[in-house]
């Protein structure tokens, strides 16, 4: 993540929550708060109802490399939290990245508007 980086603490993804707006669909929630920097700052979010240490380990890597692949199209200044969803247990990582992009679509967050 060459321009970003990461959400850490309880209250940065407690603050995103509460001022945010979310987007959702099958696979994740995209909650998007601007954070007046110049930087972003990415939050994976996974609970353990989508499985066990290594499922949830397989959904944050899967987020991380769809954001970082098209991280140049992102703009600037915000707080993005990623949530995943039942769903996203059996994702591929092609269904895990259109995901992510169309929301990031949806809420206006992306230069190009999305797939093209």
């Amino acid at each position: 993540m060459l321009f970003s980086e990461s959400l850490k603490k309880t209250s940065d993804f407690r603050n995103v929550y509460q001022n945010g707006k979310s987007y959702a669909n099958k696979f994740i929630v995209l909650y998007v708060w601007e954070n007046g920097g110049s930087n972003n700052k990415i939050g994976i979010s996974c609970s353990k109802k989508i499985g066990n240490s290594v499922v949830r380990h397989r959904f944050s890597r899967l987020v991380r490399e769809s954001y970082r692949l098209h991280e140049n199209a992102f703009n600037s200044g915000l707080n993005v939290v990623i949530v995943a969803r039942a769903c996203a247990r059996d994702a591929s990582f092609f269904d895990i990245e259109e995901s992510l992009i169309s929301l990031a679509g949806k809420a206006r967050i992306i230069k190009n508007g999305g797939i093209s």
